[in-house]
C-alpha cells in the first residue's frame, strides 16, 4: 500500500495502484485521477463509463471488462480507447474508485 496527497486528503492505493478504500473516492478525487492517468478533464462520455463501471460493481462485486463495457455501457470500443486510452477498462475502474478489474494484466 501507498499513500498520496492528492486534493488536500491523504489517499491510499493497494499495490496496482488503484484506491485502497472506495470510501475516499468522490468526482473531485476521479478529476484529479484522470489527470494523473494522462485521460485529462472528464467529459459527460467519461462519466457515463465511469457510472456504468461502479453500477456494475455495486451489482456485481467485479469492475467490468472492455468486453462487457462495449457491449452494455453504450459506447463503442473505439470511444472507449479515445476516452481511456492504453487500457480503458483499467484506467476507468481507477478512475471510478474501483479495484482492478478481473483479467486485466
Amino acid at each position: 500500500m501507498t499513500t498520496e496527497k492528492i486534493a488536500d486528503r491523504q489517499i491510499e492505493f493497494d499495490e496496482d495502484g488503484f484506491l485502497a478504500n472506495r470510501e475516499d473516492w468522490t468526482e473531485e478525487l476521479a478529476q484529479e485521477l484522470a489527470y494523473m492517468e494522462d485521460v485529462g478533464q472528464l467529459t459527460d462520455k467519461h462519466w457515463k463509463v465511469i457510472r456504468f463501471m461502479q453500477a456494475e460493481y455495486d451489482e456485481k462485486g467485479d469492475a467490468p471488462s472492455i468486453r462487457k463495457l462495449n457491449k452494455e455501457s453504450g459506447v463503442s470500443t473505439k470511444e472507449l480507447y479515445q476516452l481511456f486510452p492504453k487500457g480503458p477498462a483499467k484506467k476507468a475502474a481507477k478512475i471510478a474508485g474501483l479495484p482492478k478489474p478481473k483479467g486485466c494484466i
